[in-house]
């Protein structure tokens, strides 16, 4: 099984596998037909109180204490069994965000904490 992590902005690719949106908010500008979904699991997202934090002014200079927090979160959140499930279920998985930072968004948080668990 693999888990891979993409801009949901990217072109769509049948290599994505089940491809998953883990944003608690719908992309701006995506058009739902075009973002070829197969879950949309709003759940797994960070809360909007710790979305908000992070991304306002510069988060990248908060991105230790953001993962550490939204780690917090996942401990504690139901979702993440459900993801788990899709996981198995599947054997490529894509984990879908729409910010423009391919090196400080949740979604590579989120696949490390499903790898070490």
């Amino acid at each position: 099984m693999s888990v891979h992590v993409k801009r949901i902005y990217e072109p769509f690719s049948k290599d994505d596998g089940f491809r998953i949106l883990v944003d608690r908010l719908w992309p701006r500008g995506m058009k739902k037909e075009d973002a070829h979904l197969d879950k949309w699991l709003k759940e797994v997202a960070p809360s909007t109180e710790l979305r908000q934090w992070f991304h306002n002014d510069n988060g990248t200079d908060k991105w230790e204490r953001f993962v550490k927090a939204y780690r917090k979160e996942l401990k504690e959140s139901t979702a993440v069994e459900e993801l788990r499930s899709y996981i198995k279920e599947h054997q490529v998985v894509t984990l879908l965000f729409a910010v423009k930072d391919d090196e400080h968004n949740h979604a590579l948080v989120l696949r490390e904490f499903i790898k070490e668990s």
